[in-house]
C-alpha cells in the first residue's frame, strides 16, 4: 500500500505516525538546544553557537583553522562566521594569526583564556546532556539511541549538496 494513500486529510496528516515521529524529534532537539544553550550562556558567558566554534577549533588543533573552515563545518555564510570571530576576537576566546600556509590567509585559533572556557563550557555541557538528555531514557537504551543518532546524521549529511 502507498503511504501517500493513508493521508486524505488534514487529520490523516497530522495523525500521522511518521510526521508525529519527526515532529517529537525537531521539537526535542529545540527544547534541549534552548535548556541546554542557556546554561552555557549563564554559567560561561558565551553562547551556544560559540561553543559549538571553541570545540571545531579545539578539535582542528595545531595552527588553527580558516575562516572558510569554520563556515564549512558550521554551516555559515563567511560573512556570518566574519561577525561571530570579531565578537570571539574581542571577548579574547579566540585569535587571528598568519597562515603558514598562504601568505594573505588568516587562520583562528583559540587563546588561552578560550581553552578554559571551552573545557568549562564542555563540563557544564556535558553535565546537562546526562541530566536532559540521557536520563530521561532506559538505561538499556542510552547506547544504541546514541549509535541511531550517529547513523541518521550520518545519512542525511550524505545527502546534503556539497557546500561552496
Amino acid at each position: 500500500m502507498d503511504e501517500r494513500t493513508e493521508i486524505s486529510t488534514a487529520k490523516d496528516a497530522a495523525d500521522h505516525e511518521l510526521i508525529l515521529g519527526f515532529g517529537r524529534l525537531q521539537g526535542a532537539a529545540t527544547r534541549l538546544e534552548y535548556v541546554l544553550g542557556r546554561a552555557i550562556e549563564q554559567e560561561c558567558g558565551i553562547t551556544h553557537l560559540m561553543f559549538e566554534v571553541l570545540l571545531i577549533l579545539g578539535r582542528a588543533g595545531g595552527p588553527g583553522l580558516s575562516m572558510g573552515a569554520i563556515s564549512r563545518e558550521q554551516v555559515l555564510t563567511t560573512g556570518g562566521v566574519t561577525r561571530l570571530i570579531d565578537r570571539m576576537e574581542a571577548a579574547g576566546l579566540v585569535e587571528r594569526a598568519e597562515d603558514p600556509g598562504d601568505r594573505r590567509g588568516r587562520l583562528v585559533r583559540l587563546t588561552p583564556r578560550g581553552e578554559q572556557t571551552v573545557v568549562r563550557a564542555a563540563q557544564v555541557h556535558v553535565e546537562n546532556i546526562q541530566r536532559y538528555f540521557l536520563e530521561p531514557l532506559p538505561a538499556s537504551h542510552r547506547k544504541r539511541f546514541m549509535e541511531d543518532l550517529r547513523i541518521l546524521s550520518h545519512a542525511a549529511r550524505d545527502v546534503l549538496p556539497p557546500l561552496r
